[in-house]
């Protein structure tokens, strides 16, 4: 409708029920609606495209102070005669973009106004810059005979500007409207909060290897987790990338410049402190170079730095970092981590455990599920394979009466005395079975193995060749145990 269309219906609009609000039962449907949107304390409200203003009339005759706009200077003046001695402000203007300069306001209400607008969102945003922090938009529109604006298409221009959005049927209250309706009415309560976009701190965390051990610092004056030791670790910043802020922090750490192609991704971890907001960490996995040996760079911030092995951690470690490397031992990639508010931010050996591992899309088939080994004797097998396995990053699985198992990743290595096994001994040079081979870590941390190795029940085979047994250029140890069987441990 044209302005002079408002202008020439402005004496017959108090006709429709819900327009003159002469039935003291709508009237009083009506207002108690209004005290359900509007704030109980008295408010600032601007009304939009008031009409001739019955419901500045009720919004007023609760307590709040009303600014009424509407573009029709006929409905307007009927405004102000029906709202006189109120302390009512009656302006004449576009709802749109209403006449009140840098004025703030608790409300806006708009009653059948936003279907009208040739730019609703446009108007909406506008809406919002008039009202203070935590006010709140009421809008009451619907759909009648084809025209109109849905509930829903309405939400949908609500949501770049707040993410609280109430919403009110109204058809199925006849007292509103005078009558029984069926189509579709509603109020919209959105409150003037900009929408929030969840972030998260990065984190990055050095795995610095060598061989079985890695590199932990003690924290030390920070204020959090002082005592507890923790992998070189910190937050990217502004601008880098998880490699960047990898390289920049173990420098500044450790001292230890590392490039880029050093690094290789261990895991990653989504974690929640207890009582805290999450994060997302970053594990990398570097290898000790001899020539570059780390040392405590912030002593204000860290008492001391030490080699830990990986399969026997100390307890007094940050919970957080403490999870990560058990889940890198097992070859997870990702995990959740997230703490329970009463948990501690130390590391519980006999508390639950809140890693959570999360499977990877890749298909399983074809890949090596286990291997079952037939052994004479269970509890020689289960010391020699035992250390083996665990020197090489399995973890302990399964354990039965004639069996036990150890894991990594997705598969395992299982040794079980069965009392349906003939013979006694195992013959790796008759068909079967000759040995299997194991990735050993780079080279120090294959002679490492190789040293201890007879003290648990493993002998070097092959000795005048070792370590090139396997071939020119091929750094490997070939071990065999009592029982006959044969391992190759085969360097990076």
């Amino acid at each position: 409708m044209t302005t002079t269309d408002w202008d020439a219906a402005a004496d017959s609009f108090d006709d429709e029920p819900d327009h003159g609000l002469l039935d003291p039962a709508v009237r009083a449907a009506w207002a108690r609606r209004m005290e359900g949107w509007l704030p109980a304390a008295r408010s600032e409200v601007l009304d939009l495209g008031c009409g001739t203003g019955s419901l500045a009339l009720l919004v007023a005759g609760q307590g709040h102070r009303v600014t009424a706009v509407d573009r029709s200077p006929r409905m307007a003046g009927q405004a102000r005669t029906k709202l006189a001695g109120t302390g009512t402000e009656v302006l004449v203007g576009d709802a749109g973009h209403p006449p009140v300069g840098p004025r703030r306001f608790d409300v806006v209400l708009a009653r059948h106004v936003v279907w009208l607008l040739p730019d609703p969102e446009a108007a909406l945003r506008h809406w919002f810059s008039l009202l203070r922090p935590g006010g709140r938009l009421v809008l009451i529109e619907g759909v009648w005979g084809g025209e109109g604006l849905s509930a829903a298409r309405l939400t949908a221009l609500l949501a770049p500007f707040t993410e609280r959005v109430h919403h009110e049927p109204l058809s199925g209250d006849a007292r509103l409207w005078g009558r029984e309706v069926d189509d579709e009415r509603y109020a919209l309560v959105a409150r003037a909060e900009p929408p929030h976009r969840h972030t998260e701190v990065v984190d990055v965390h050095l795995l610095l290897r060598r061989g079985p051990e890695v590199l932990l610092a003690r924290r030390a004056g920070t204020g959090y987790a002082d005592g507890l030791l923790h992998a070189p670790s910190g937050h990217a910043e502004d601008g880098e990338d998880v490699r960047e802020a990898m390289i920049r922090e173990a420098a500044e750490e450790t001292g230890v410049a590392l490039r880029p192609e050093e690094l290789r991704v261990a895991l990653v971890m989504q974690h929640r402190g207890p009582g805290g907001s999450p994060r997302t960490g970053w594990f990398f996995e570097a290898e000790y170079d001899p020539e570059r040996p780390p040392r405590n760079a912030e002593p204000e911030k860290c008492s001391e730095i030490g080699w830990y092995r990986l399969d026997a951690l100390p307890d007094d470690m940050i919970a957080y970092c403490r999870a990560g490397l058990e889940a890198y031992r097992a070859e997870e990639r990702f995990v959740l981590h997230w703490h329970e508010d009463g948990d501690t931010v130390a590391h519980t050996p006999d508390g639950p455990r809140r890693a959570v591992p999360l499977p990877l899309s890749a298909v399983p088939t074809g890949r090596v599920h286990h291997i079952e080994l037939w052994v004479p004797d269970l509890a020689e097998a289960e010391a020699e394979w035992g250390w083996l396995l665990g020197e090489l990053g399995h973890a302990p699985y399964q354990r039965w009466a004639h069996g036990r198992s150890w894991r990594r990743g997705d598969g395992y290595v299982a040794v079980v005395r069965s009392p349906d096994g003939s013979g006694g001994t195992h013959d790796r040079l008759r068909p079967g079975v000759n040995h299997l081979a194991f990735h050993a870590g780079d080279r120090a941390a294959l002679d490492a193995l190789v040293a201890r190795a007879p003290g648990h029940g493993w002998r070097l085979l092959f000795p005048d060749r070792h370590p090139y047994a396997g071939g020119d250029g091929h750094y490997a140890a070939y071990l065999a145990n009592a029982a006959g069987y044969e391992v190759e441990l085969v360097a990076l």
